[in-house]
């Protein structure tokens, strides 16, 4: 962990972002005061697979058939 107070960070800024890729952590003080903290981004993102829900799934024969008069009618404000 680096502590770096904020003139420093401003002027240094790109050499701790690269210090974060890296896996480290850099805390950022004013007035030899911890006020911020940089950390490394964590992926959120889950792994895809396509047709994992393959056969879970049913879509009627008539999707996309045109709505009954009546349901039309009410959808459209009449």
């Amino acid at each position: 962990m680096q502590i770096v107070n904020i003139h420093d960070a401003k002027t240094q800024f790109s050499k701790l972002i690269e210090a974060v890729a890296n896996g480290q952590e850099v805390i950022i003080a004013r007035s030899g005061k911890p006020t911020a903290r940089l950390v490394p981004m964590q992926s959120d993102a889950v792994q895809r697979r396509p047709g994992a829900l393959k056969g879970t799934m049913r879509i009627a024969d008539d999707f996309d058939a045109p709505l009954p008069a009546d349901l039309l009618t009410v959808f459209e404000g009449g």
